[in-house]
């Protein structure tokens, strides 16, 4: 299995407690957050990643390398902020095999790869989401789903209470997004996943548990306090 990273932001929201590194590289009882996520996809067998990465780049690239453990790591660096979208777009030119997962560096998720992937297969699906139900979707989102298929879209803050978000782990073929021209700037989930949904028909890949998005300083302090390490 291959995965992208995307491990480029700035981490404005975190500057009054994150500074000098990239968003992804936040410390967490002593080591980099995103050392916790690759360690993740180690285990879950993922063995190629494309680290999608920006601002303050050389901190990742010094601290990781070219391997983690047994995973080859390659970086697609962007010379200028491309919204996820395009950053997207620009890695998966890099890609290897013929599907790839898309994560966020600033998330963990409780997720089973091996079994997405299944699915996604089983489904002949384009692509795949994961999706995790919480008790209060307004700072994500909510996804509406009919059975296992991705229907819509509804904007942050749109709607509060319990219900399915979005949690920003994708399975694609590497071939989704080739009508955006490389290089061009947009978000892959405004811009493409929603005006798109209807044709696409994203499979919806359930998961419970674990879900914790560093991006606001709160979170992260939560992080701190919950997030354990796989032995």
């Amino acid at each position: 299995m291959e995965a992208i990273i995307l491990a480029g932001g700035f981490g404005t929201r975190l500057s009054p407690v994150v500074q000098h590194v990239p968003k992804a590289m936040a410390p967490i009882r002593g080591r980099p957050f995103l050392e916790l996520l690759l360690q993740r996809l180690e285990r879950s067998g993922v063995e190629r990643i494309i680290l999608s990465v920006g601002y303050l780049h050389h901190v990742i690239q010094q601290h990781f390398g070219s391997r983690f453990g047994p995973i080859e790591l390659e970086y697609v660096v962007e010379q200028s902020p491309l919204g996820t979208g395009g950053a997207v777009r620009l890695a998966l030119t890099h890609a290897v095999d013929r599907q790839a997962f898309v994560l966020n560096g600033d998330t963990l998720v409780a997720l089973d790869y091996r079994a997405m992937y299944q699915r996604y297969f089983a489904a002949k699906a384009r692509i795949a989401i994961a999706v995790c139900e919480m008790e209060d979707t307004s700072r994500y989102g909510k996804v509406m789903v009919d059975g296992d298929i991705v229907t819509g879209f509804l904007e942050k803050q749109a709607y509060s209470g319990r219900g399915l978000i979005n949690a920003g782990v994708y399975l694609l073929d590497r071939d989704l997004v080739s009508e955006h021209p490389t290089g061009e700037v947009f978000s892959f989930e405004r811009d493409y996943l929603t005006p798109m949904v209807a044709s696409l028909r994203p499979y919806a890949f359930r998961t419970q548990g674990e879900f914790i998005d560093i991006g606001v300083p709160e979170d992260y302090d939560r992080a701190q306090r919950e997030v354990v390490s796989p032995s």
